[in-house]
């Protein structure tokens, strides 16, 4: 059985190689974000939706890597700015897009906790995997609060009217996912939760977001 990744060892140095060849990993982030493009457009969030897959949109990719689910996301015709904190992946990806002359793909490294990004620029923002991250070393209830609230702060104010947020994640357990959630449902958004398993208390969790719209 393959192990899971982990943050940032699975990531740097001749890892992040591995990573980038693994074809169980290649396979299982497109996937996933085929599954999240579905998700973009779910009933569920409501009818007001804008999604255009003649690059009109612009999808922001929150811990892109190296690329796997950059390659999705354009091919079905968003325009993609990927953002990642750790250049070993970064690299990887400008190198496989290296021919890619359209200003549809961009990738930017960067902090998710600081997103480089001008207010109500991004139609929609999906991550894949890479969330969950944004917490690593962080002890205390007070300081995970302070980074998960800051975070989904600045997605708000990058996300145009209506905008949605698709993540795929994985929380350690029932509490730490029930933070990530009240990070957005307190910061503007409105939305829900998928499990992979109804009674889990961690693991593969989707959360479906849209942005709350006011005048």
């Amino acid at each position: 059985m393959s192990k899971l990744p982990k943050f940032p060892d699975s990531y740097i140095g001749k890892a992040a190689n591995e990573y980038d060849s693994a074809v169980w990993m290649e396979r299982n982030q497109k996937k996933t974000t085929l599954k999240l493009l579905n998700l973009l457009r779910d009933p569920h969030l409501g009818p007001s939706i804008n999604v255009k897959e003649n690059f009109s949109n612009i999808i922001l990719e929150l811990g892109c890597g190296t690329g796997f689910s950059s390659e999705i996301i354009l091919n079905h015709g968003f325009r993609v700015i990927g953002i990642d904190i750790l250049w070993d992946m970064l690299s990887l990806a400008k190198e496989k897009f290296r021919d890619n002359k359209s200003n549809h793909l961009h990738f930017i490294m960067a902090d998710i906790n600081y997103l480089p990004i001008r207010m109500k620029k991004i139609d929609h923002v999906l991550s894949v995997s890479a969330y969950n991250f944004i917490i690593h070393g962080l002890k205390s209830t007070q300081q995970i609060k302070k980074v998960l609230n800051a975070t989904t702060r600045q997605i708000n104010d990058c996300l145009k009217a209506h905008g949605r947020v698709i993540i795929e994640f994985y929380p350690k357990n029932e509490k730490e996912l029930t933070l990530f959630v009240e990070s957005f449902l307190n910061n503007g958004f409105e939305g829900f939760m998928i499990k992979k398993k109804p009674n889990q208390k961690g693991g593969q969790t989707f959360l479906l977001l849209k942005k709350k719209y006011s005048e």
